[in-house]
C-alpha cells in the first residue's frame, strides 16, 4: 500500500487508525506499510543514506507502534509520525556529537542523493539539485527531508513545522535560508562539472568528498571566477524542479528489523502497542499485505519489487560481429591520433581489432571532429551517480547501452612512481573510447609558476609515470557501453584515483567542444567513428581474472 498524493491530510488513514488502536493486527500492518516510504523517505535524506538510516526507521516505527494508542486525533497521524521521526534523528545527531561521525560507514551504502537519481531517473537539474544535498550540513538536510516532501506535495507546511517543533513563520525563514544555501550547493555542483582549470588546480587535493571546508572554498572560488559563475542556461528555481517528483521506492530486500529486546521487551510487556506487534510476528503464519511481509523471528521486510529493471545487458557478439585476429603494431611504430594524423584502418576491421595506440596531444585551438550519436538506453553503475574509487581494489560494474565518463586524480603529491593501470573486465558486448576532454590531458601544465608541474606531477613532488606504450589519459575519458563491464582500480605505486559518471551525448559533446575560448586549457578530441572500428579501450578483456591488475595492455576482444 503506497501513499496517495492526494491524501494530503491523512483523513484517508483515519479509519485505519483507528482500527489499529483497537487491536486490529491488519490495520496495523497496513498503517506499517502504508507510512513506511514517508519516513525512509525523511530519515534517508536528512541522513543522507548513512549507515544509520536503517536504525533511525527502526525506532521511529516502533515508536510510533509503541505510541499509537496516546494519538488522540487521528487526522494528525502524518504531522505525529514526522515529529518522531524528526526526534529520532535529533538524537542520533546528539548521540554522535562526542564522537567523530564515520565516513566510512556512509559510503558503504549507496548515498540518498545517488539513490534518488537513479531510482527517479532524474535528469539536468533536478540531478543537480539532488547532488547537491551532500554539500549541506546535517541541520539543513533534516529541514529539507521535510520541504522536498512538502514542493513534493506530500506534507504540508504545517506539518513541517510541527515535525521541526517551530512556528510556521520560523519554519518560513529557515526553509528561506537553507534554500539559499541549497543554491550555493547547486553553484557547486555545475563548477565542478564544468572545465575551469583553476576549479581543477584547486581541487587537486580534494578526496572528492563533500564537506563544510571544501564547500566554503569552492563557493568562495565561485564567486570570484568569470568561468564557474557563467551560467550558459537559466537556472530553475529548486521548488519547480521538485513538485511531481514522486517518493523514492523502498529498496529491494529493505529491512526494518524490530528488535523487541532488552528496554523494548520491558515496554512490550506493558500491553503496549509493541507487545501487540510482537504477538503477531511471533505467529507460526506470516500476515502478509499488499507491499510487505511480517516475518515471524522480528522483521519487517519490504517485498516491492523495483519500479523498474535494470537495463538488458547486450550479448556477447556472435563469430560474425566478433574480431578477427589481426597483427597490430608495436607502441613505438604507432601512428598519431592527433586530428592532423589520423590511423589508417582496414575497410574490414571489426569490433575489437583496433585497440588504443600511443597519441600525440593535439593542437589545443584546433576543434575535434564531430561525435557521432550514438543510440542509449541509459546505464546503470553498481556506484551510483558519482562512484569515486581511491584504492587498490575499487570496482563499479556498468551495465545498459550510453556513455560513461571516467574522471581522473592523478595525486603524486601523495605517492609518485609507476602507475599500474585500470582495467574493464568480465566484458559483454561492446566497449569503445568515444572521446577525450575535461579541457585538458593529464600532462598539460597545471601551473602559472612551475614550469615542471603537470597533471602527472612537477620535479618538487615528483611524478605519477605510465607503463611503456600506454596512451596519454585526459582529465576526462568517455566509453561508450552496450553490454556490461566492470572497471577495477590496480593503484600500487603511484597514488590515483577515479570518479565514474554515467553520463549522456550531449555532456559529452558539450565537453569536447569546450575550447580555451571558453577557458579551458584545449579544446577535447573525438576518437568516435560511429563505427566498429572506434577504439576500444586498452586493458580491457572478457575474461574475469582474479587479478584485474594482471590484464594485457594490448588486449584482444
Amino acid at each position: 500500500m503506497t501513499l496517495e498524493r492526494t491524501d494530503v491530510d491523512g483523513r484517508q488513514w483515519r479509519s485505519t487508525i483507528a482500527a489499529a488502536q483497537d487491536g486490529d493486527r491488519q490495520a496495523l500492518d497496513e498503517l506499517v506499510a502504508g507510512w513506511l516510504p514517508l519516513v525512509y523517505n525523511v530519515v534517508g535524506r536528512a541522513l543522507n543514506g548513512h549507515a544509520d538510516v536503517d536504525d533511525v526507521v527502526q525506532e521511529t516505527m516502533l515508536r510510533a507502534v509503541d505510541n499509537l494508542g496516546s494519538l488522540r486525533d487521528p487526522d494528525s497521524f502524518r504531522s505525529w509520525l514526522m515529529a518522531i521521526a524528526m526526534r529520532q534523528i535529533r538524537d542520533r545527531a546528539r548521540r554522535r556529537s562526542t564522537e567523530k561521525l564515520d565516513e566510512s560507514a556512509a559510503r558503504e551504502a549507496t548515498d540518498f542523493a545517488e539513490l534518488t537519481v537513479l531510482r527517479l531517473q532524474l535528469e539536468g537539474q533536478r540531478r543537480e539539485v539532488a547532488e547537491a544535498v551532500r554539500w549541506l550540513d546535517d541541520e539543513d538536510r533534516q529541514l529539507l527531508s521535510l520541504w522536498w516532501l512538502e514542493v513534493a506535495g506530500e506534507v504540508t507546511r504545517r506539518e513541517l513545522a510541527a515535525a521541526v517543533g517551530i512556528s510556521r513563520q520560523h519554519a518560513a525563514v529557515r526553509v528561506q535560508r537553507m534554500k539559499e544555501r541549497l543554491e550555493t550547493a547547486r553553484g557547486i555542483v555545475r563548477a565542478l562539472d564544468g572545465a575551469c582549470p583553476e576549479l581543477r588546480e584547486l581541487t587537486g587535493r580534494w578526496t572528492g568528498r563533500p564537506d563544510s571546508v571544501w564547500r566554503k572554498r569552492l563557493a568562495r572560488h565561485i564567486r570570484g571566477c568569470a568561468y564557474c559563475s557563467d551560467t550558459r542556461e537559466s537556472v530553475v528555481p529548486a521548488e519547480r524542479l521538485l513538485v511531481g517528483i514522486a517518493l523514492v521506492p523502498l529498496p529491494v530486500g529493505f529491512t526494518v528489523f524490530l528488535a523487541l529486546g532488552g528496554k523494548t521487551a520491558a515496554a512490550a510487556g506493558s500491553a503496549g502497542w509493541s507487545a501487540k506487534l510482537l504477538g503477531a510476528l511471533t505467529k507460526p503464519a506470516v500476515a502478509v499485505t499488499a507491499s510487505a511481509t511480517f516475518v515471524a523471528g522480528g522483521a519487517y521486510v519490504v517485498t516491492r519489487p523495483a519500479d523498474t529493471p535494470p537495463p538488458r545487458a547486450a550479448t556477447t557478439p556472435t563469430a560474425q560481429t566478433s574480431r578477427s585476429p589481426s597483427p597490430t603494431a608495436s607502441p613505438s611504430s604507432s601512428p598519431s591520433l592527433s586530428p592532423s594524423a589520423t590511423p589508417t584502418k582496414k575497410a574490414t576491421a571489426v569490433y575489437g581489432s583496433v585497440v588504443d595506440a600511443v597519441d600525440r596531444a593535439p593542437d589545443p585551438d584546433t576543434a575535434p571532429a564531430a561525435l557521432p550519436h550514438r543510440p542509449g538506453s541509459g546505464v546503470t553503475s553498481t556506484g551510483g551517480a558519482h562512484a569515486t574509487m581511491n584504492h587498490r581494489g575499487d570496482a563499479v560494474t556498468l551495465t545498459g547501452r550510453g556513455y560513461v565518463l571516467v574522471r581522473w586524480q592523478i595525486s603524486p603529491q601523495y605517492r609518485a612512481g609507476s602507475v599500474v593501470m585500470p582495467s574493464w573486465t568480465g566484458l559483454t558486448g561492446k566497449l569503445f573510447h568515444v572521446a577525450s576532454g575535461g579541457g585538458r590531458r593529464m600532462d598539460d601544465r597545471a601551473s602559472t609558476t612551475d614550469n615542471s608541474a603537470t597533471g602527472m606531477g612537477s620535479s618538487a613532488t615528483g611524478f605519477a609515470v605510465l607503463p611503456t606504450g600506454t596512451q596519454q589519459m585526459w582529465q576526462n575519458e568517455y566509453f561508450y557501453v552496450d553490454g556490461a563491464v566492470t572497471l577495477t582500480v590496480n593503484e600500487r605505486g603511484a597514488d590515483y584515483g577515479l570518479n565514474v559518471f554515467p553520463t549522456t551525448w550531449d555532456a559529452v559533446e558539450k565537453d569536447v567542444t569546450t575550447g580555451p575560448a571558453q577557458g579551458a586549457t584545449r579544446y577535447g578530441l573525438v576518437r568516435d567513428t560511429g563505427k566498429d572500428d572506434t577504439p576500444v579501450p586498452q586493458y580491457a578483456t572478457r575474461a574475469t581474472p582474479a587479478d584485474p591488475a594482471t590484464v594485457a595492455q594490448r588486449s584482444r576482444l
